[in-house]
């Protein structure tokens, strides 16, 4: 057992990266039982289908309105514990959704705001979170610090997690909201042994005023810094054509591959898998791949996963394409996540951190309502055909600067 966790978790990456990694797959687990039992839930309350659309959009709202004020909060304050309060905040609500339901209270107005608070809170503590890893783990054990962290992601959140959810439902609505109470309890109680060193901030006054400025400094350094300014426009391009293409996927199963709701869990699930052998390789890909270079590649597979889906109506041909976007997907999400954490400062990794995610929701959510729209006028097929052309000019004009961004000197 001992070698296993060595060659999992080397030495070198230190007891704190290794309570944060544990915290991070734990609270991945509930997050995962949440992706299922949460629209369950709303749905065995109402059969209002804006109702239940609203608890999809609350999930993609917080980051866009609080992700800016999360960074700045966790570049001027203990880290640590603005994530046990923000995990304080999702129990607090969890709990009284629960009694909600043990008392048979719980409305759907009722349920769709405690998942936005729930949401809410998540902003605070992931955005935190993501902070932590260069602060415990040298830069060169980045690639593998955040490959480890992802690989809890894949496996737990999005393999495991979702018929976990699904399954305790069945046996009581409130179940997975327990279940993942009891997770984020003890998410909290690893976090709270990891030992944090000096984040290098500066103190700052407080007020709205000077909250916009460190927004605003935000801004400006990656405005400034051409490696990450252009990594950031990479994942807001990228996933305006991802969020236009994948928007439509449950009805592009349905009607492009013939299957129906089981098919679209298969997409998934198959997706998963693909992410697990990126977990399993991805340590023989960057000892032979610059980073720059895995970019290129992934960027390609991408585009190119555009084309081959938008061309085919068989699930035989689909099927292995999923399989080799998930091992793309995790590929592609560790080594920008390491890139990124490699170039930006200690204080300043909370605000470049969120400017970060603003341009994957906002991406995501402009595409989607792009896709939708695309669809409705010109089938299931176009938007993954749009998403082909953008991501296959955009890769065009990016080749050149691939290796600027990864830092790599070829």
């Amino acid at each position: 057992m001992s070698t296993l966790i060595q060659t999992l978790l080397p030495a070198r990456l230190g007891t704190g990266f290794r309570w944060l990694l544990a915290s991070s797959w734990t609270t991945n687990l509930g997050d995962g039982i949440a992706v299922a039992a949460g629209p369950l839930l709303v749905a065995s309350l109402t059969r209002d289908p804006f109702l239940i659309s609203l608890a999809a959009l609350l999930t993609w709202a917080p980051p866009l309105i609080c992700g800016l004020f999360a960074g700045v909060l966790s570049d001027r304050h203990d880290r640590r514990r603005i994530i046990l309060l923000a995990n304080a905040v999702r129990l607090l609500v969890l709990a009284a959704m629960v009694a909600l339901l043990a008392t048979d209270h719980l409305t759907v107005q009722g349920a769709l705001i405690g998942f936005g608070l729930i949401a809410t809170a998540e902003v605070f503590a992931d955005n935190t979170t993501g902070t932590l890893t260069p602060m415990l783990v040298h830069r060169d054990d980045l690639s593998l610090a955040n490959a480890r962290l992802q690989t809890g992601f894949i496996t737990l959140n999005q393999l495991a997690g979702p018929p976990i959810g699904a399954a305790v439902f069945a046996a009581g609505r409130a179940w997975p909201l327990v279940a993942e109470a009891v997770l984020v309890i003890a998410g909290m109680f690893l976090v709270a042994r990891v030992v944090l060193p000096p984040h290098g901030r500066a103190p700052s006054d407080p007020g709205s005023a000077s909250v916009w400025r460190d927004i605003a400094e935000g801004f400006r350094w990656v405005l400034h810094h051409p490696p990450v300014r252009t990594l950031c426009l990479t994942i807001l391009i990228f996933n305006l054509t991802f969020g236009a293409a994948w928007s439509v996927l449950v009805l592009y199963a349905s009607v492009q591959l013939g299957l129906g709701a089981i098919g679209f869990g298969l997409i998934t699930t198959v997706s998963a898998v693909g992410g697990i052998l990126g977990t399993g390789l991805y340590g023989w890909l960057t000892a032979r791949i610059s980073l720059g270079n895995l970019m290129r590649i992934g960027l390609t597979i991408e585009t190119l996963v555009h084309l081959a889906l938008a061309a085919t109506t068989s699930p035989w041909v689909a099927m292995p394409v999923f399989f080799i976007f998930g091992a793309h997907a995790f590929v592609w999400g560790t080594t920008s996540t390491t890139v990124r954490q490699r170039a930006v400062p200690s204080h300043l990794q909370g605000r470049v951190g969120s400017v970060n995610t603003i341009c994957v929701y906002g991406g995501l959510v402009i595409g989607s309502a792009f896709g939708g729209t695309i669809a409705t006028h010109y089938g299931i097929a176009a938007p993954f055909w749009v998403a082909f052309a953008g991501s296959a000019l955009f890769l065009i004009l990016l080749w050149p600067q691939m290796t600027r961004i990864a830092h790599t000197p070829h």
